[in-house]
């Protein structure tokens, strides 16, 4: 699958930058006992490290808002999906249980404190995909069955039209327990270097095959 970032997104942030992982021979199912209890344990120690911390002063949460606001969304009314995770937290709204993919994406995306997206690679139109940024009219029905615009918004694109954003992602592409294989995309802070990134990719890709077997290759686009 080649995967490429749009000219009009790198002219806004030269160093924007895009994990991909892509896994084969994955199981998803319900989430075992130890990733549940994780899951929770770390949110209720994220929720008493942040009682007197602004969300807003963590780094990455920092050069995504910027990100989006360069794209032309106003990060105030559409948070990034990190910083939105964080805000649950912060307000005891812990994210509950899904599927093993969905959970273990949502852990990763608070530890590492940025956006990451799980697709269905089924569900992915064609074998190439473009982050850009959505169009005029471009909108999707997003995985909480709300019709989302995408106008201005960073966006991820297959042969069909948008499928994912760092914002909030499709039920098109959506990863469920009939899932056998799936793209992963880690929106990385553009501060971020290569091999930094690199070593990122191979933890977490690492965490992600030892819940659901298979296999996995990455690479920093």
């Amino acid at each position: 699958m080649e995967i490429t970032i749009d000219s009009t997104l790198k002219s806004i942030e030269p160093n924007v930058k895009v994990g991909v992982v892509t896994y084969k021979g994955i199981t998803v199912g319900d989430s075992p006992q130890m990733l549940k209890g994780r899951l929770q344990l770390f949110q209720e120690s994220l929720y008493f490290d942040f009682t007197d911390k602004k969300i807003t002063d963590i780094p990455a949460i920092q050069e995504w808002r910027k990100l989006f606001k360069s794209a032309g969304t106003d990060p105030n009314r559409y948070r990034p999906s990190n910083e939105a995770l964080f805000r649950r937290v912060q307000k005891q709204q812990f994210v509950g249980t899904v599927n093993s993919a969905v959970d273990m994406n949502n852990f990763l995306s608070l530890q590492y404190q940025i956006p990451l997206g799980i697709y269905d690679r089924n569900k992915v139109a064609g074998d190439r995909i473009t982050i850009s940024i959505g169009s005029e009219h471009a909108s999707y029905t997003a995985i909480n069955e709300r019709e989302i615009s995408l106008s201005n918004k960073i966006v991820s694109l297959d042969s069909e039209g948008p499928f994912g954003s760092p914002y909030v992602d499709s039920k098109r592409t959506s990863v469920t327990t009939a899932t056998k294989a799936a793209v992963h995309l880690i929106y990385l802070q553009p501060s971020m270097g290569k091999d930094e990134a690199l070593k990122l990719l191979n933890a977490l890709s690492t965490m992600f095959t030892q819940i659901h077997g298979g296999e996995a290759t990455f690479d920093v686009i």
